[in-house]
């Protein structure tokens, strides 16, 4: 996970056009992952792997290091999270200051998720837990007319994770997300990783309906949020 310095540079018109250009140099027979040898399928599981040399604040501006195509491979998502160690059996391995989207339908587990995997020093914003901090009411009874005054906590906080303002180790935003666009959008601004969370909706009706507190009490309104969802939906 990059810092806010190499955010940065990943995001600079320089970094894109090298990037584009390891690319195109190295598909001439196909997307193929430099590691495992597979072929790589989605664009967004192209990734440019800095080896034997790795990026690091205090090398990036080094060209021969950062820029240089003998220091580089074309890998998948998943042997580039191996390279980096970023995941220890079902438990995340974070780095400091690393930036998390935890995203799925309703009933996906987002929050149980991110309680596993977090730890303690880590900002989380989570939109059930802001509606009952501004409300006193219970878990998962949002108030509509308190949702303006949700969001505006909500952004705050995400400029706060953007721009790495305090002393907060990791950061996890807990949302939906089924638009693919807006996942990316603000994968992008944030320098952050998405975890999306694989459920059927079956399974989401299914734990709905074992489900003990506000939400089993008010089945009708959750079926029609993981309905939505579903139907939103796009990878």
């Amino acid at each position: 996970m990059s810092t806010g310095v190499l955010h940065r540079f990943y995001c600079s018109k320089e970094w894109r056009t090298f990037r584009e250009l390891i690319i195109d140099t190295r598909s001439k027979n196909g997307v193929i992952c430099e590691d495992c040898g597979k072929t790589i399928l989605q664009m967004n599981d192209i990734h440019i792997h800095h080896t034997p040399i790795e990026l690091t604040e205090t090398n990036y501006m080094d060209k021969m290091i950062s820029l240089n195509p003998d220091n580089v491979k074309m890998v998948c998502k998943d042997c580039h999270d191996k390279a980096h160690d970023r995941f220890c059996g079902s438990k995340r391995k974070k780095k400091e200051r690393g930036i998390y989207i935890v995203c799925g339908p309703p009933m996906a587990g987002k929050t149980s998720y991110v309680m596993e995997n977090m730890t303690a020093g880590d900002l989380v914003i989570d939109m059930d837990k802001l509606y009952a901090a501004v409300s006193l009411r219970e878990l998962y009874d949002k108030p509509d007319n308190l949702k303006y005054n949700v969001f505006a906590i909500k952004n705050m906080l995400v400029e706060h994770i953007k721009t790495r303002y305090g002393n907060f180790r990791s950061g996890w935003i807990i949302g939906g997300y089924p638009n693919k666009v807006e996942r990316e959008r603000l994968a992008y601004e944030l320098g952050a990783e998405v975890v999306s969370l694989v459920i059927t909706k079956d399974e989401c009706y299914s734990r709905l309906e074992r489900c003990k507190d506000y939400r089993g009490q008010h089945k009708g309104e959750w079926k029609k949020y993981i309905d939505e969802w579903f139907e939103n939906y796009s990878k």
